[in-house]
C-alpha cells in the first residue's frame, strides 16, 4: 500500500519524525510505520526494543499527547506502528505547528497558522467579533440592496419590520450586542477603517505587465465592490464588439459575463481579508484576477476543475452571498467559469496558485490558431501551420523559446513566458508525450530537441 494522507512509512526512527506525528494529530490522524520502505515492505528494526520505550516518551514529552505504539511482526521481521489520533485542540512541537495534507507534512505559519488555530477553536476569520465596531458603522443602503437582490431566489429570511441590528442578527452576523467581521466586510460604510486592503485594483495593460496604461482602485464593502467592479470593467477597461441586426444594436462582451462575475465573487468570498487586495489586470489578449489565499487543505487545482464540495474560507460571508443569490453552496463556481468559456468558444481559463494566492486567466479569443500563426516566423512556417491548431498557447510559446535556445531551463522558460514552473513542467510533459519534444542528455548538461514537425 503506498503512502497516503493517513499512512507514512519510515525505514528507521529519527527524532525529526515527531513533526509527522504532530501533523497527523492536527489533521485527521494516521499511522506511521517504522521499519518499512516507501512501498510498505518490512525491512526489520534491530533496535525495536529500545524504540518501543523511547518513542512514547518522546511524543509525550515533546507534544503532551499519547500515541498507541505497537510492535508488529511480518515474516519474522519486526516493525513498529505508531497510531496517532486526531486532536480537537491544536498540537505543537516545540512551539511550531505541523499539518498533514495529502501525503506531505507542512509547517503552518502566518495566515495559515492563524486560520488553523481559529478552526480548532470552532471559528473562522469572518466569524470573530470586531470589538471596535458599532451599528453606526453599517451602511443601511448596502444592507437593503442585498435584501432586494435576494427576492428573486427567496433564500433570505423575512426581514420586514426589523431594525438594522435585527437583520444582521438574522444573517448570523452578530454575537450578543457585537458585530462580527463578516458584517463589516459585507456592509460597513468604511471597512478599510478596520482592515487593510478591502479594495479591488484594476489595471489596463498593453502587451505585458510593464506596459500600464491606466488604473482604478475600488474601495468599499463587498456589496458595493461587486457592482462597481463590473461597471468599471464594462465602461472603462473592456472594449466590446458591436453588431447590428436590422435596426437593433447588439453588443457582445469580450469575455462571458457569467465567467467574469463568478471569478470576481470567488475572489471576494474566498480571499484572505488580512492580505493584499484583489488585483485585476486587463491586457490586450487576456484578463487575470488574483486574490490572496491558498486552496483549502487537501484540495488540488485538478480537483478544483471537477465536481467538489464547497469549502469557503469565509463561511459567514459566503452564507450571506448565498442568501442574496450571488453564489450557490455546491462548489460549482469554477465549473460555471469553465462552461461559460466553452459555450463562448473561448480557450479554457488557466487557474494557478501564485504568490500565496489563486490566479484565474481568461483569454479573449481562441488562441491556438492565432498563436500558431504569430509564432510562425519564430518557429518556421511549417511548425506554425502544423501545430497552430493542435497545441495550446503555452506549449507553442515553449517551443518558440526552445527553438531560440535549446538549453533553456524550466526556471528561465517560466520567467520568459510568465507562468509558474509547474505549468511549464506540465506542458513539457504533454509535448514529450505527443512526441513534439525530446530531451537529449542530462537535466543539467543536456538540451531540448524539437521533433516530428515535418
Amino acid at each position: 500500500m503506498p503512502e497516503q494522507q493517513n499512512i507514512e512509512y519510515k525505514q528507521s526512527w529519527h527524532n525529526d519524525y515527531l513533526k509527522w506525528i504532530c501533523g497527523f494529530a492536527n489533521a485527521i490522524g494516521g499511522i506511521i510505520y517504522i521499519g518499512k520502505d516507501d512501498d510498505g515492505n518490512v525491512v526489520h528494526l534491530k533496535d525495536y526494543t529500545k524504540l518501543m520505550e523511547d518513542i512514547p516518551n518522546k511524543v509525550r514529552n515533546a507534544m503532551g499527547i499519547i500515541c498507541d505504539v505497537q510492535l508488529q511482526k511480518e515474516d519474522e521481521k519486526k516493525f513498529i506502528s505508531i497510531k496517532v489520533n486526531p486532536y480537537t485542540v491544536p498540537v505543537s512541537l516545540r512551539g511550531r505547528y505541523y499539518y498533514r495534507t495529502g501525503s506531505a507534512k507542512m509547517e503552518l505559519t502566518g495566515v495559515e497558522l492563524n486560520e488553523f488555530l481559529l478552526k480548532k477553536a470552532g471559528k473562522t476569520w469572518d466569524d470573530v467579533i470586531e470589538e471596535g465596531a458599532t451599528i453606526e458603522d453599517i451602511d443601511d443602503a448596502s444592507l437593503n440592496k442585498i435584501i432586494s437582490d435576494s427576492k428573486e431566489k427567496g433564500r433570505m429570511p423575512d426581514t420586514s419590520g426589523l431594525s438594522t441590528f435585527q437583520i444582521l442578527d438574522k444573517l448570523r452576523l452578530t454575537e450578543g450586542d457585537k458585530l462580527k467581521r463578516a458584517a463589516l466586510i459585507l456592509f460597513a460604510k468604511d471597512p478599510n477603517r478596520f482592515y487593510p486592503n478591502i479594495q479591488v485594483k484594476i489595471g489596463r495593460f498593453g502587451k505585458d505587465a510593464s506596459d500600464l496604461k491606466f488604473q482604478e482602485i475600488i474601495e468599499g464593502n463587498l456589496v458595493h465592490i461587486i457592482d462597481e467592479v463590473q461597471v468599471q470593467l464594462n465602461y472603462k477597461f473592456l472594449t466590446r464588439s458591436v453588431n447590428f441586426e436590422g435596426l437593433q444594436r447588439i453588443e457582445k462582451g469580450e469575455y462571458p459575463i457569467a465567467a467574469l462575475r463568478e471569478i470576481l465573487l470567488n475572489a471576494l468570498v474566498h480571499r484572505n481579508y488580512m492580505g493584499a487586495s484583489v488585483q485585476i489586470r486587463v491586457f490586450d489578449n487576456k484578463l487575470t484576477v488574483w486574490n490572496e489565499g491558498t486552496l483549502p487543505f487537501g484540495l488540488t487545482l485538478a480537483e478544483l476543475k471537477e465536481e467538489h464540495n464547497s469549502r469557503p474560507r469565509n463561511p459567514k460571508i459566503a452564507e450571506a452571498c448565498f442568501k442574496a443569490g450571488y453564489i450557490d453552496t455546491w462548489g460549482r463556481g469554477i465549473l460555471k467559469i469553465l462552461n461559460s468559456c466553452k459555450e463562448a468558444e473561448l480557450p479554457e481559463p488557466e487557474i494557478n496558485e501564485k504568490e500565496g494566492g489563486l490566479q484565474v486567466v481568461l483569454y479573449k479569443e481562441n488562441r491556438t490558431i492565432d498563436v500558431g500563426d504569430k509564432l510562425g516566423d519564430k518557429l518556421g512556417d511549417k511548425l506554425g501551420d502544423k501545430l497552430g491548431d493542435k497545441l495550446g498557447d503555452n506549449q507553442l510559446k515553449i517551443l518558440a523559446e526552445i527553438n531560440k535556445n535549446n538549453t533553456a531551463s524550466i526556471t528561465s522558460l517560466s520567467k520568459i513566458i510568465g507562468v509558474s514552473t509547474t505549468t511549464i513542467e506540465n506542458n513539457i510533459s504533454k509535448l514529450k508525450k505527443s512526441e513534439y519534444l525530446k530531451r537529449i542528455g542530462s537535466a543539467k548538461g543536456g538540451y531540448w530537441q524539437i521533433i516530428n514537425i515535418n
